[in-house]
């Protein structure tokens, strides 16, 4: 059987990554950095476009040689998990914006546009809009405020999924909880192959972390508004998705450099460390109640999963639970080129949007 080739692309705020899987195997990954005045063009969508035709040109690999095209997901409506063929009406509200702005509703359009001009199938895998909430999880302590999710689902779904197959059952065969640790920290409960429950991090639900505020007392939240500490919610939401956590406490968001200030003795830093290793085991303890304590593994992702002294200090707090197992990075690339392979291969079947 051939093996299929798959155009995987990922738009960051600054960067565009490219890559193309044959089968499971990478043949490159690319990551282009863009200036902000290359990105001022009238064009912004059209220029990455073309740098990706130069890519591939580049590579020995034109386009007319992919069999198909996994493209990030944007901001959209919340969707079950799963891959999606990226069609007109999805295209529609990335362009739109209607559930945000952010650099990756890019991907999807770009990848749209060249699946029309050349026929090639276009997917998105598991956006950040995947949405499988129980409806007991989504009522708050205000009628007018129901909870819905943003979170790392395209990692902590292709983990839960890697796990599952090393021991030789399948995900929804499995409850899991999956710790993405990083910028942004999630923690997700998987039972049976839907996310029950998870912390929408830039929201200000769950842990703190290298950049986010987490939770907060809503009182010294109010306080700093009657006292005119933010001009406006953009200016608050700056600073508590970016200005807080490690960046506030320490003055930067590299676990690296945490790590060598704890070497060189800093207490500051060794607490502030290990209290987010504490919040971030308190919240995997409050997912295991959500399971009933019926929890096959837990699973540690994400950039700061790398980090044997955090993930250290969170496996002494919750293995009595179940195993640990650690996966760490975030593997987007590889996460899009294997859910559209399970479609390409008949083992699941492609969404509508």
């Amino acid at each position: 059987m051939k093996e299929q080739n798959v155009l995987v692309l990922n738009l960051g705020s600054t960067s565009t990554k490219i890559a193309i899987y044959q089968g499971q195997n990478p043949l490159f990954v690319e990551t282009l950095r863009h200036t902000a005045e290359e990105l001022a063009c009238d064009d912004p969508i059209g220029f990455r476009e073309k740098k990706v035709m130069e890519i591939l040109e580049e590579k020995g690999h034109p386009i007319e040689k992919v069999d198909a095209i996994a493209a990030r997901g944007g901001l959209l409506r919340p969707i079950e998990s799963g891959t999606y063929e990226i069609n007109e009406r999805m295209v529609e509200d990335l362009k739109s914006e209607r559930y945000g702005s952010h650099a990756s509703n890019g991907t999807g359009i770009i990848g749209y546009e060249l699946g029309q001009k050349y026929n090639i199938p276009v997917y998105t895998v598991n956006p950040t809009s995947v949405d499988e909430l129980d409806e007991i999880a989504r009522v708050t302590g205000r009628p007018e405020v129901r909870r819905h999710v943003n979170w790392h689902a395209l990692n902590q779904k292709a983990v839960a999924i890697s796990y599952a197959e090393s021991i030789g059952k399948k995900y929804e065969e499995l409850n899991l909880i999956v710790a993405h640790i990083g910028g942004g920290t999630t923690i997700g409960a998987h039972a049976k192959g839907r996310t029950v429950e998870v912390n929408s991090a830039l929201e200000g639900e769950g842990p703190f972390t290298v950049e986010l505020a987490g939770r907060l007392p809503y009182s010294a939240l109010a306080n700093s508004f009657l006292n005119d500490t933010y001009d406006n919610m953009e200016s608050f939401q700056k600073v508590m998705n970016g200005k807080s956590g490690a960046v506030a406490h320490l003055g930067t968001n590299s676990g690296i450099e945490i790590g060598k200030r704890i070497e060189a003795g800093d207490a500051k830093a060794a607490l502030f460390y290990e209290a987010m290793a504490y919040q971030i085991s308190r919240d995997i303890g409050a997912a295991v109640a959500t399971l009933s304590g019926k929890v096959d593994a837990v699973l540690l992702t994400g950039g700061l999963a790398y980090d044997k002294r955090l993930t250290n200090w969170i496996k002494d707090r919750v293995d009595f639970v179940a195993p640990v197992v650690i996966y760490p990075g975030e593997n987007e690339m590889e996460a899009l080129a294997f859910g559209v392979l399970r479609v390409l291969e008949g083992q699941e079947k492609a969404k509508q949007y």
